[in-house]
């Protein structure tokens, strides 16, 4: 074997460098072979997607002239970690949520947590889960100086942080040993439920524990805004203003600037979107950096955080497809340079999760930072171009909003006025059609559904607190279909059935078929066709053997719908076909059918107005 002298050349020295101008050009090549006529930045926008806060996701990045300052871990602006050593030391927090009533049962899970991987407890205390005086029942066995406790108290956060507190004393715990985020958020508490709250009570909470170095007594709880349909940007720019009226009150209570910064811990929503979740976590230092420098200590800026996997993205139906979603969100959570991590269970909105699914949420993290690897290296995804370019624009995105926020008199006076809730909405109504259109899927929702499944059933959990900002999932238009279904299986036997009409050989009519099949079943319309396909003289015979219910698809190629279409349809409506569909583009064969479904349709409105002819009651 040959073996190179090391030389220090590089090999590919005598190669000149290609350039951006010549990869556009190998671009609208393959466009053009597609039937796309572009050239230059045309091509290059052919190929980018738009994502929401204006921001848009270009097919390649190279070395920008000039990038912000990204600086170190543990320094300004914080963009690469509020601490030195990040998670490499030990990893991120593996912090679990507890959510039930029964302080013996709450004990029960936190000790299986903690003795297999979790290092934290999130607890649930109060209107939605356990009473403030049951908190030493259900921490009984816990080493309090050892596993950090985080409160969810809503608006009991000054009964439930006495109590901890109280346990803290009577266990011997000294200040400096004990852990904990207390989870006052009036704001936050707000949002959820339109209760008003005084701040005042809060800050005067924070200045009876500013003795206390790792007790941090608030916390800027993002989710709502998330839950309620808004972006990234916005989900940043509402903690941030958040985040400013907390050190407003801090500081009015007597407390440092300094100390205020240390009384704060912010939550935000890691999504299966992996990258727009690590250029979120990397905006939200930086910009809690670029607070921290306004208010003259930049050196407490550093922000702490703890990222949940997202509500949102959870699915009732197939819901084992949320542990491949939270898997993402945990990785992308951990690379973002979270300093705790929650991974909700996968049965998360189907009640209480079993002991099965909360087993396998904290092994999701164990097996990222113990197999994986994922901590070894601090923001292993800095310096990638896309990753440094995503964070910047989304930065700017979220302070515009904050500003906007802060013109409005500040986020109590946005959400008292409106102005959150409006933003928010609209936010969401966009997403909402792209959901509906299928342009964002859902694996095992709207694509990909399994109508045979059998329901996952759990004990119900506390219910959620409510009256403010709603909570949407995206789910939530196909589960109302689906539960329309449900009930018509339940009554009659049966789901629904529409018939596919499928013309000539495979090649031609698989490709609309498995579209329409995937499209009809998202609304629990079992798709039923021939096992070859239906011809004028066949399809009548084929539609009275399916059962159907008034509705067939014709599903093939265009050419095939020139010649069949007509005579096949006919046969369809003389078997009882009450609507004729076609998968194709609206105007093929117009004479023959009576409606269309095509890539880009409104499935929602299709599926809601198929199930209201066959009488599937709503």
């Amino acid at each position: 074997m040959t073996v190179l002298p090391d030389d220090g050349l590089s090999l590919a020295a005598e190669f000149p460098d290609a350039t951006h101008e010549q990869w556009q050009r190998l671009v609208e090549g393959v466009l053009r072979k597609s039937g796309k006529e572009v050239s230059g930045e045309a091509a290059e926008d052919a190929l980018s997607t738009k994502l929401e806060d204006g921001l848009t996701t270009r097919p390649l990045y190279s070395a920008p002239e000039t990038a912000p300052d990204t600086g170190f871990p543990g320094f300004a602006p914080f963009v690469r970690g509020g601490r030195a050593e990040g998670s490499a030391a030990s990893g991120w927090d593996v912090r679990q949520r507890i959510a039930g009533t029964d302080p013996v049962r709450v004990n029960d899970a936190a000790l299986a947590d903690l003795e297999n991987g979790t290092t934290s407890l999130w607890l649930a205390v109060g209107d939605a889960g356990l009473p403030a005086e049951g908190l030493g029942r259900a921490l009984e066995g816990v080493y309090l100086d050892l596993a950090p406790v985080s409160l969810d108290p809503g608006a009991q956060y000054a009964e439930a942080a006495r109590a901890l507190l109280a346990l803290y004393a009577e266990r011997a715990v000294a200040p400096e040993a004990a852990h904990a985020s207390l989870g006052a958020d009036p704001l936050g508490h707000e949002a959820r439920t339109g209760e008003a709250l005084d701040l005042a009570e809060a800050a005067a909470l924070a200045a009876e524990t500013a003795a206390w170095p790792h007790v941090r007594a608030l916390t800027v709880d993002a989710l709502p805004y998330h839950e309620a349909g808004g972006s990234a940007a916005e989900e940043l720019g509402l903690s941030l203003a958040t985040g400013v009226a907390y050190l407003r009150a801090l500081t009015e209570a007597g407390l440092t600037t300094e100390a205020a910064f240390g009384e704060l811990e912010f939550r935000y929503a890691a999504t299966a979107d992996q990258f727009l979740t690590i250029a979120k976590l990397r905006a939200a230092r930086r910009l809690w950096a670029r607070i921290a420098e306004a208010c003259g200590t930049p050196g407490a800026g550093a922000q702490r955080q703890h990222a949940v996997t997202s509500p949102v993205m959870m699915t009732r139906r197939d819901p084992w497809v949320n542990m491949l979603r939270t898997t993402v969100a945990c990785m992308a959570a951990g690379v973002g340079g979270a300093d705790a991590v929650t991974v909700l269970p996968f049965d998360q909105e189907l009640g209480l999760p079993d002991a099965f699914a909360r087993r396998i949420s904290r092994n999701t993290s164990t097996i990222l930072l113990e197999e994986s690897h994922l901590a070894r290296v601090i923001d292993p995804a800095g310096g990638s171009y896309y990753v440094e370019q995503l964070t910047d624009e989304l930065a700017h995105a979220a302070w515009e909003f904050f500003q906007t926020v802060e013109k409005a008199g500040g986020q109590a006076a946005a959400l008292r006025s409106g102005l959150v809730a409006e933003r928010l909405a609209a936010t969401w109504a966009a997403r909402s059609k792209k959901l509906a259109t299928r342009r964002e899927p859902v694996t095992g929702v709207s694509e990909f559904p399994h109508l045979s499944e059998k329901p996952v059933v759990r004990e119900p959990a506390p219910a959620p607190l409510t009256g403010g900002l709603p909570r949407v999932r995206r789910d939530e238009a196909y589960e109302a279909l689906r539960a329309r279904s449900d009930v018509h299986l339940a009554a009659t036997g049966a789901r629904p059935t529409v018939f596919l009409a499928a013309l000539g050989p495979a090649a031609a009519h698989t490709a609309r078929a498995t579209f329409a099949s995937n499209l009809f079943q998202a609304g629990g319309i079992t798709p039923v066709h021939d096992p070859v396909s239906v011809t004028p003289e066949t399809a009548a015979a084929a539609y009275a053997a399916s059962g159907a219910d008034g509705m067939a698809v014709l599903c093939s190629s265009d050419a095939l719908y020139e010649e069949q279409a007509e005579a096949v349809a006919a046969a369809l409506r003389s078997a009882g076909a009450t609507t004729v569909f076609l998968a194709g583009r609206p105007g093929t064969a117009a004479a023959a059918v009576d409606e269309y479904v095509f890539a880009g349709c409104d499935a929602i409105a299709v599926l809601s107005s198929v199930l209201d002819r066959m009488g599937v009651a709503s």
